[in-house]
């Protein structure tokens, strides 16, 4: 099986806003599939699970808040006996452009308090995971700003980003290296 953690905050006030964008990928990938409804699980998370391009998938969405993210990823990976090469987290990041997309196989969290919570409960920084632009604020604070939800003109590219992500997704569930795939989306 195959994992796929989509990092973002639980709650309808952060529904479409930057720091989301985690979920709205797998909920994008979850749709594309007709996967079905996001269900609760014990690990502090809500997930669907199904079979893409003949593969089974689970996409996870952490309940835990954003900086709290490992409290549900760990005891995922450990709970499925999950090899670390079968597990994809998708987040936001700050020090991209709205619209680039970047793959990576492992490295530090960047100053991500998600990533920093899943590498410290995984007990390694060596996971794959697709990191999706949205850039540093113009004014005001980071706070507000990854709180906050794209422009109307940033839209378009975030809305391409995800596409990008979600075709980064399929390339990987249909067995491409990760590693390859960073020479191909990178």
């Amino acid at each position: 099986m195959k994992m796929i953690v989509g990092l973002g905050n639980i709650g309808t006030r952060y529904d479409e806003t930057r720091h989301n964008t985690g979920f709205m990928v797998v909920e994008q990938l979850a749709r594309d599939y007709h996967l079905g409804a996001f269900t609760h699980l014990k690990q502090e998370a809500v997930a669907v699970t199904g079979m893409i391009n003949g593969e089974k998938v689970m996409l996870v969405k952490p309940t835990t808040f954003m900086n709290d993210s490992g409290r549900a990823v760990g005891p995922l990976v450990d709970y499925y006996d999950l090899d670390l090469d079968d597990l994809v987290v998708v987040n936001d990041d700050l020090d991209m452009p709205v619209g680039k997309v970047r793959l990576k196989t492992h490295g530090a969290s960047g100053g991500h308090n998600g990533l920093k919570s899943i590498i410290n409960a995984l007990g390694t920084n060596k996971f794959n995971r697709i990191k999706v632009g949205i850039d540093h604020p113009k004014h005001g604070t980071v706070v507000s700003h990854v709180l906050g939800k794209f422009t109307k003109e940033e839209r378009p590219d975030f809305d391409q980003a995800v596409l990008t992500a979600e075709h980064a997704l399929e390339d990987w569930i249909n067995g491409k290296n990760f590693a390859q795939l960073m020479n191909e989306y990178n």
